[in-house]
């Protein structure tokens, strides 16, 4: 009798295990492959940080990653189907998305260009609050700095201000006159000191003249 008991409860756990593992393989194919973005290129193939460590090109960036960039880096962020997350130097972020194409960027300092695609939303945050947000029904370049606690929006600053950095690494001799632009429209007149002081000393002052022959 017990021997036909234990049998019937065998059966019925095998049976169970079956139905569970029919279950959560409906649910996988339902849902589909989960999405993850990839970290697609950086300057130079420099590495970066990713929640605090450091990341080459090719790693994968999970939703919910805090991703920061330093003085002479910047970054691309494949976000397949769903656009693009670029950032400029100096620049820590925290990008949260998922399978629907829903792109939220809270930009704790720097500047960033979040480019969608159709059909996705996405949006720019900063401690101030929202700061842009994409048209779904179109193609959308969001494009914002955060900086000193002043916020600009869709005036080029992020995109000259990796431009910038990207035309110095490829032999110009400092910031872009674009990426100077961006940077002060950013962060206001304040800022002309510290550009300044960041070119080349070289390029700011007069050559001494050569002295007379004796």
């Amino acid at each position: 009798m017990r021997l036909k008991q234990l049998n019937a409860y065998r059966a019925i756990a095998i049976l169970l295990v079956f139905a569970v593992a029919q279950i959560s393989l409906q649910v996988g194919l339902a849902q589909g492959p989960q999405f993850i973005a990839r970290l697609s290129s950086t300057r130079g193939n420099q590495p970066i940080l990713v929640n605090g460590l450091s990341a080459a090109p090719g790693a994968s960036i999970v939703t919910g990653a805090t991703i920061e960039t330093l003085a002479d880096q910047t970054a691309e962020i494949n976000l397949g189907s769903f656009g693009v997350l670029e950032l400029a130097p100096n620049t820590q972020l925290r990008i949260d998305y998922d399978q629907n194409g829903n792109t939220k960027v809270t930009l704790i300092r720097g500047c960033a260009v979040l480019r969608s695609k159709k059909n996705a939303e996405a949006e720019i945050v900063t401690e101030q609050g929202p700061a842009a947000k994409n048209d779904k029904k179109k193609n959308s370049v969001l494009d914002v700095c955060f900086i000193n606690g002043q916020t600009t929006v869709n005036q080029s600053a992020a995109a000259n201000a990796i431009s910038g950095v990207q035309t110095t690494a490829s032999g110009g001799g400092g910031l872009s006159g674009g990426a100077i632009a961006g940077i002060l429209a950013a962060v206001g007149g304040g800022a002309l000191i510290a550009v300044v002081v960041s070119q080349d000393e070289s390029s700011i002052r007069p050559n001494p003249s050569p002295s007379s022959p004796q």
